[in-house]
């Protein structure tokens, strides 16, 4: 059994930065693949980006490539999402998500969840 806690949503201003980190409980942590996952309001949860057991990255999701980043520290049990240059359309809960090995864009396939942190992107 895996859990999985996110922090450092928050509120921002239109270009501005976050950091958001995923701890995950437990010693498997190496070898599993983690994505990232965002929901807004209304909308369905997509994917945002995911990174594999082995540390290589899944393609980023359109208008997030080139502004977010994904990383993993092993040691820590301990994945990020560093997100720059925030807009309004980012604004939604992010989530995070563990599944073995793989990060695939499905997000029927993660086997365990966090409960999710708030971005808010004012204008």
């Amino acid at each position: 059994q895996v859990q999985l806690v996110e922090s450092g949503g928050g509120a921002v201003e239109t270009g501005g930065s976050l950091r958001l980190a995923c701890k995950a409980s437990g010693r498997a942590f190496r070898t599993y693949g983690m994505g990232w996952f965002r929901q807004a309001p209304g909308k369905e949860r997509e994917f945002v980006a995911g990174i594999s057991y082995l540390d290589r990255v899944l393609d980023y999701y359109g208008t997030m490539k080139g502004r977010f980043t994904i990383s993993r520290d092993n040691t820590k049990n301990t994945a990020y999402l560093q997100m720059d240059s925030l807009r309004p359309e980012d604004t939604a809960v992010y989530f995070c998500a563990a599944r073995p090995w793989q990060a695939v864009y499905d997000p029927t396939s993660y086997n365990y969840w966090g409960q999710g942190t708030q971005v808010t992107v004012s204008s």
